[in-house]
């Protein structure tokens, strides 16, 4: 059709109209296609450099995680370490100080002047100090690594602070203090020994630094916990003290006159510190100077065991009037040249045979068949050849006609090994040990056919 066949212009106006549109949205869309195109490139740059980051990103966190690993090993190697360590210094160090407490005794009864006799008391005194000193730094070390761990039960109050005042009643005494105790007849979530070791440092403290009045130890009730308190009338400690004592070698000034009680090291507050932060309790102080203090142990309440019976405290065995060991056969078994020869010293001075063992061929040698029966058995539990006492006496009771009471002492006071010989059903005596405490024991378990 031309467009002289179009007369209507207004007609061709809107064709035109039309065309002009259609050709300006093809435009749009060209223009926008482009633009899509342009954006997708511009997506593509930006999910490629976050893709090369994050890559980036999670190679550091594995090299990371690579070192935290390494660094874990080498921590748990160092624990380890120092667990072992701890075991091994527990008896290494302890053993050379057995022999000389063990030789000590023997030196006492050969001296034949009232000056040489004193000397020799210095010098023991001087081993005890040691050993306490040794101790509990060791104990301090293995609450630090994490190597001695609580037991927790049921544990009833009123027996242990027996055990504990039989013990300190003498202290107290002999200064002439009261030591008065009112407790509930409550239970405790706790570790039985630990928390008899901590009482017994708090109430020691409060008898040290009393030099009138008294120490009473009680019990009060606070909901669903019980605080354990010990109140003293000694002199007080200032508050600008009261942190500083729980920390190690801090000692406060003793009371006038009170030097032959002055053998504290400093440590025994620190030890209670950690002894409650292993067993999540709370301690804590109070005191005004001139007034007295009082110490609070606070723990959650238990229910009372199953079959709870009173519990005597533990005996202390003093030399009976009947203590003669003369004419009576022990066996020793020890591996320590110098314990040896303080023990040979030692069973002469008594007037017993005796014989001596290193290793378990040893002691099963010394029986001659069963020919020769000892009436009691001294057993070390580190022995020569990696064997162990317990093992050790295991197999001497499994080959003896009768059952002989015996004595595992040593050096190693882990409860663990406690327990093992409580099964066994023969005495657990940690080392160092005192000679007339192994002579009190020795005449009770010979004594009592146990």
């Amino acid at each position: 059709m031309s467009l002289s066949d179009i007369d209507d212009v207004i007609r061709l106006q809107k064709i035109n109209a039309a065309l002009v549109d259609r050709v300006e949205q093809a435009m749009d869309q060209q223009r926008n296609a482009f633009s899509l195109f342009q954006t997708a490139i511009s997506l593509e740059g930006q999910v490629r450099r976050r893709t090369d980051e994050l890559t980036s990103a999670l190679h550091r966190l594995e090299e990371t995680n690579i070192e935290l690993a390494r660094q874990k090993d080498i921590s748990e190697r160092a624990n380890r370490s120092k667990t072992q360590f701890l075991a091994a210094a527990s008896h290494d160090i302890l053993q050379p100080l057995n022999a000389a407490q063990l030789t000590i005794s023997s030196l006492y009864d050969l001296q034949v002047s009232d000056q040489s006799r004193s000397m020799v008391n210095q010098v023991e005194r001087s081993l005890d100090t040691m050993n306490e000193l040794l101790r509990t730094l060791l104990d301090i070390s293995k609450l630090d690594a994490g190597v001695t761990t609580p037991r927790f039960a049921s544990v009833p109050i009123p027996p242990i602070l027996a055990s504990v005042l039989s013990d300190l009643r003498p202290i107290a005494q002999k200064k002439g203090l009261r030591l008065r105790v009112a407790v509930t007849n409550d239970c405790v979530y706790t570790d039985r020994l630990m928390l008899r070791r901590a009482l017994q440092n708090l109430i020691t403290n409060a008898i040290r630094y009393t030099d009138r009045g008294g120490v009473l130890i009680g019990t009060r009730r606070q909901g669903d916990s019980i605080s354990i308190e010990i109140i003293d009338t000694g002199a007080g400690i200032h508050e600008d003290q009261q942190e500083k004592i729980f920390e190690e070698f801090h000692r406060g000034p003793l009371p006038q006159g009170d030097a032959d009680h002055g053998t504290g090291l400093g440590l025994g507050l620190a030890i209670v510190r950690r002894l409650m932060t292993a067993l999540k309790h709370e301690v804590s102080v109070s005191s005004k100077p001139g007034k007295g203090s009082v110490f609070r142990i606070r723990a959650k309440r238990a229910d009372a065991p199953p079959s709870i019976a009173t519990t005597a405290p533990a005996p202390t065995h003093t030399i009976p009037s009947n203590a003669n060991l003369t004419g009576k056969k022990i066996l020793v078994i020890e591996n320590d040249p110098a314990v040896l020869e303080a023990m040979a010293g030692l069973l002469s001075k008594w007037g017993c045979y005796y014989r001596i063992a290193r290793s378990t061929p040893q002691a099963l040698e010394a029986l001659d068949n069963n020919n020769w029966l000892p009436d009691l058995i001294i057993a070390d539990h580190h022995l020569d050849f990696g064997h162990l006492g317990t093992d050790t006496l295991e197999r001497l009771f499994s080959v003896l006609p009768v059952r002989v009471p015996a004595i595992l002492a040593t050096a190693d006071a882990s409860q663990g090994l406690a327990e093992h010989a409580k099964a066994l059903g023969v005495e657990h005596l940690p080392k160092p040990v005192k000679p007339a405490q192994l002579r009190a024991l020795a005449t009770h378990l010979i004594n009592s056919g146990k």
